[in-house]
């Protein structure tokens, strides 16, 4: 059965994966959800015995209806092949008692590759379905991760370019010099003079600037998204959680049908989204816990079911995290209120308008199968070293808030249930908050001289994309206050 897609905020506007792709967002400002969940149509005793590709292939050919076996399977091909360091692509490491799903083996060494590695596949195929004559101009805002993965995926892309905005003050060292270091003819990366929510809400004012989108157009541009807004982006997420399923039951870990925990770090909420689509699928998964650090505004929405950004934006060691406004939970809500696009649409203009909204009782009754909770720095920190000094594992900063927030969810329920905790970026992105943690003498030795004490420390090979920035020169330098975020982009596409 073809799936369609709608706006979070009309149920009436109906279009095709591809369309939806290619439009990333809604023009009412709603993101494309699909207009049912489908059902894994292989049991796990099938799925087991397929590599990551042909497991990709059988839950995106559910929702990607429109595009054929053969464009599909080209688009997956293409995407996880040897930029991926480990032939499993999506590894499973057992530490301390859970099962840790390592989604940080890609070409920038984050869990943004998963999805941006297939995405300008899926983009510039959907282009030709659509007989696209325009030129896509990717807009994008990152906290961090997103933008480089994005950058890597969409460089020298015919028929592509990308804008990448991020908040200059607001990422790690290594973060920055994987994005200002990019080549591509085709890239443009902006630092800001703000946080992520303020580069986030600058994207989306100019995707709903219908002026600027009529200039564009007369140009020869489309805008399109590369964040999590963008269902290409969201569908290919939740094929891992699918994966790891069908490795534990692979491995002996758990026997067919039983259910399992799954735990995410969580700023923008569309990974923890993913996992939960997994679940409407048919992956036996339980209780979805939805792990933040000090920038608690998810686990303050699951606990008073008020969601409020009006509060103080901290910057903390998981930079990725610090978000205040998380786009995806608007699809959570959307399902939670029985699809009904005016009550979203109405939650989110009070959002909007008062930068916070309460749900009904009847809404938070559809969140049963989410629990909370978060980590403070300190807590990150020591549950980096309790790790290492257990077993060796080495793992990042926003691994850690979810290894700390599963922690605490043992210790008050008592719930035994084999679990997987997204391992979400490499320890080598986060390197001196990382090795501070493991003991505070790091703290005084140099970048470069801490990625050689982390392979030491780790045991582990330095990835291709650290080794590549040790010497990279600074390609992209462009600072400006937020304010002048579209004059960039017009500046950049020659529209002023």
């Amino acid at each position: 059965m073809d799936i369609l897609y709608n706006s979070t905020r009309d149920s009436h506007l109906k279009l095709t994966a591809s369309q939806a792709i290619l439009k990333g967002l809604s023009d009412d400002g709603g993101l494309f959800v699909p207009d049912h969940i489908p059902s894994l149509d292989k049991s796990f005793e099938e799925l087991k015995n397929m590599d990551y590709r042909q497991v990709a292939y059988e839950v995106m050919k559910l929702f990607f209806t429109d595009f054929t076996e053969e464009e599909l399977k080209s688009c997956i091909n293409n995407a996880y092949d040897s930029k991926f360091d480990c032939e499993d692509i999506v590894p499973v490491t057992y530490a301390d008692g859970a099962y840790y799903l390592e989604l940080f083996h890609g070409k920038t060494i984050a869990f943004k590759d998963m999805a941006l590695s297939i995405l300008p596949h899926l983009m510039t195929t959907a282009a030709k379905k659509n007989n696209m004559k325009d030129e896509i101009v990717i807009l994008t805002a990152t906290s961090g991760d997103t933008g480089k993965a994005a950058l890597a995926g969409f460089a020298d892309v015919p028929g592509t370019r990308i804008v990448v905005f991020y908040p200059k003050y607001g990422v790690s060292p290594v973060q920055e010099k994987q994005m200002v270091t990019q080549r591509g003819a085709n890239t443009r990366v902006i630092g800001i003079e703000g946080n992520f929510d303020d580069a986030q809400s600058g994207v989306k004012a100019m995707f709903n600037n219908k002026e600027l989108a009529a200039a564009m157009k007369a140009a020869g541009f489309v805008f399109s998204s590369a964040n999590s807004i963008n269902i290409g982006r969201l569908i290919p997420q939740v094929c891992y959680y699918v994966y790891a399923y069908s490795r534990l039951l692979l491995d002996d870990c758990i026997k067919d049908g039983e259910k399992i925990n799954v735990v995410v770090p969580t700023g923008n909420f569309g990974n923890i989204l993913a996992a939960y689509y997994a679940k409407l699928m048919g992956t036996p998964i339980n209780k979805l816990i939805c792990a933040s650090n000090t920038n608690k505004v998810l686990y303050d929405f699951f606990t008073t079911k008020t969601y409020d950004k009006n509060r103080d934006f901290v910057v903390t060691s998981s930079p990725s995290m610090d978000i205040l406004i998380s786009s995806n939970l608007e699809r959570l809500i959307y399902k939670i209120c029985g699809n009904d696009a005016s009550e979203t649409a109405k939650l989110m203009e009070s959002l909007k308008k008062d930068g916070a909204y309460t749900i009904t009782d009847e809404m938070a009754a559809g969140l049963s199968d989410f629990v909370s909770g978060y980590a403070t720095a300190d807590e990150t920190a020591a549950a980096i070293r309790r790790l290492y000094d257990n077993t060796g594992y080495i793992i990042d900063t926003h691994t850690a808030v979810a290894a700390k927030v599963y922690e605490d969810y043992k210790k008050q329920s008592g719930d035994e249930t084999p679990t997987i905790i997204a391992s979400t970026a490499s320890p080598y992105k986060f390197l001196r908050s990382v090795l501070s943690a493991i003991d505070e003498k790091y703290d005084s030795r140099t970048d470069f001289e801490l990625i050689d004490i982390l392979k030491e420390l780790s045991m582990t090979e330095i990835p291709q994309a650290i080794e590549d920035i040790r010497t990279a020169p600074v390609l992209h330098d462009i600072v400006c206050p937020t304010e002048d975020m579209q004059k960039q982009v017009e500046k950049y596409l020659g529209i002023q």
